[in-house]
């Protein structure tokens, strides 16, 4: 990708200079060809070359150590390159707990305690992990539960500052990366901060933070850059013009302090504590292309991304108002509606009248800004169908936004006997507009009534994709965050509208049998339920295989 660009000028014709730097290591191979001044092109020329496999990461915490209550102390550093930095967890507060983003049998670092003397819990390695003084970055899950005030995700002290600081700001009320100018009582603090406000909490979010030489010595150009599940937030910001403007000096330093997981160190006093989950952290002693941290937000595991489990509502289990959740995280039960909603004794679920049946509780659960997967074991009412106008749309599960769902799953009538899944997502702006949609449903084959089904869902954050405007196909569109929907183990083609880069986070009710959409609740789904689930992490086909269909067979 091009990393800089300089222009010249050569006997009065200016050209461009640009740096390529190649995404992945091995032989690469270079075509270029020229192009005079009246615009006509000459023979081609390609260029083999190798190009080094990157370095990996210096230091790597799965916190997958102990469990609960084991009294294991240590998080081994698991990574290759360079020197070992286990950390140690310090004080009562800080434990292991079985909710972690790689999945089942994972940990994670614990450290919400609800007693207030533990809430001063972290962990923290003896000596740095990376040179601060040079090119380097973070990447870290994390799981926040408490916003009341500032709280530090990683951190290393010097003598007297932080060399730099991955935190969420309590004042500004989002998630910041801070690099401190020098080693002093008070530097000034050079941020590069999350473009959105109020992140939400008891959520796995993905947070990735860059400090950038750009391998050179000239500190103008030294950068710091923040990342949210493999978004940049903003432009990298410049240290020494940012410094400049706060009538200080930028200088790198090294910080000799160890790393910190979970609190801030300044002038040798711990502070900032985090409430919540870290998991998966990692450092490298380079600064990592945006395509390599994207890569990293999805947490390879066996050459696929992981998933973990977030929420789990089986209805052939629930008796009486509502649907319990079945996972440790603190979700909230189903309530059924007064009406047209009922759990059957003999197992087979909730049935829903299509006409004022819901079951619904308070989202969301999980950041939708990252990749998620979502999955409705379903059976769709023909004779309730049948009945239905043509057009009409009733929303299977679907979270909330304002006016609008910003993800749902939908039953969709073409005609008498025409019926269609469909997998959305909407964004909508401050005043309820819908700014930006994406779906993907079938374009033949149609959905079966009075069978069980298992209708899949995923949107993947970290996919690219291309988009031609039918009309005009000179038009295209490119970003990043895609949809893809499964009908049983089979993938639907996701057609020429599944791209969504907008970052949209719905609130209030996720709901199973109505939704929102253009501004009015309603969209009532005829039919059957077993199961909702939600997992964070956006699943592979061979995985729906694996981990949803058999799961959800009875």
């Amino acid at each position: 990708m091009p990393s800089g660009a300089e222009t010249h000028v050569v006997e009065g014709s200016p050209y461009t200079e640009t740096d390529v730097i190649p995404m992945a290591g091995g032989v690469h191979t270079l075509w270029v060809e020229a192009k005079d001044d009246r615009g006509r092109w000459g023979p081609s020329a390609d260029f083999t070359f190798f190009v080094a496999l990157p370095t990996g990461p210096t230091g790597r915490w799965h916190f997958d150590d102990g469990v609960p209550d084991s009294g294991t102390t240590v998080a081994k550093d698991t990574a290759t390159e360079g020197t070992r930095h286990d950390a140690t967890l310090h004080t009562a507060g800080a434990g292991w707990s079985t909710m972690a983003r790689r999945g089942e049998a994972d940990r994670s670092l614990w450290l919400d305690s609800a007693a207030p003397a533990e809430q001063s819990a972290y962990a923290a390695t003896s000596e740095p992990a990376v040179s601060t003084k040079d090119s380097f970055t973070l990447s870290t899950w994390v799981y926040l539960t408490d916003a009341s005030t500032s709280r530090t995700v990683l951190s290393t002290p010097g003598g007297q500052a932080q060399a730099f600081a991955l935190y969420y700001s309590g004042a500004d009320r989002r998630w910041a990366f801070s690099h401190a100018v020098d080693d002093s009582a008070a530097p000034a603090l050079v941020t590069s901060e999350a473009e959105g406000t109020d992140p939400t909490l008891n959520v796995w979010t993905h947070l990735a933070a860059v400090f950038d030489t750009h391998r050179d010595t000239d500190t103008a150009d030294d950068t710091i850059q923040l990342y949210v599940n493999g978004r940049p937030q903003g432009t990298p910001v410049k240290l020494a013009a940012s410094a400049a403007s706060q009538n200080a000096t930028y200088q790198p330093w090294t910080a000799t302090g160890g790393l910190q997981f979970g609190r801030s160190v300044i002038r040798s006093e711990g502070g900032q504590y985090f409430r919540g989950l870290i998991d998966e952290t990692a450092v490298w002693q380079r600064s990592l292309l945006s395509d390599e941290i994207r890569q990293e937000a999805r947490v390879a595991q066996d050459d696929a991304p992981a998933n973990e489990l977030v929420a789990r509502w089986d209805a052939t289990t629930a008796t009486g108002t509502e649907i319990a959740q079945g996972t440790p995280y603190p979700v909230p039960a189903m309530k059924l509606s007064a009406t047209g909603a009922v759990l059957d004794d003999a197992g087979n679920g909730l049935t829903l009248d299509g006409t004022s049946g819901y079951a619904a509780a308070q989202g969301p659960v999980v950041d939708e800004s990252g990749s998620f997967t979502v999955s409705a074991r379903v059976r769709l009412n023909g004779q309730a169908m049948a009945e239905k106008p043509d057009g009409y749309r009733g929303q299977v599960a679907g979270q909330s936004s304002g006016g609008e769902s910003s993800w749902a799953l939908w039953v969709v009538k073409w005609a008498d006997g025409l019926y269609t899944w469909e997998f959305t997502r909407t964004a909508t702006d401050a005043a309820g507009e819908v700014t930006r949609s994406a779906s993907v449903s079938p374009a033949s084959e149609l959905a079966e009534t009075d069978t069980w089904v298992d209708v899949t869902g995923v949107f993947d954050a970290q996919e690219a994709w291309t988009q031609t405007d039918p009309l005009d196909p000179a038009q295209t569109e490119q970003g990043m965050g895609k949809l893809q929907l499964y009908i049983g183990m089979f993938p639907v083609e996701s057609g020429s509208n599944a791209g969504f880069d907008a970052v949209q986070q719905g609130g209030g009710e996720l709901g199973i049998g109505r939704g929102t959409a253009g501004g009015t609740t309603g969209h009532y789904f005829p039919g059957d339920l077993q199961q909702l689930r939600v997992w964070v992490g956006a699943m592979t086909a061979n995985q729906v295989l694996h981990q949803v269909v058999p799961a959800a067979t009875p």
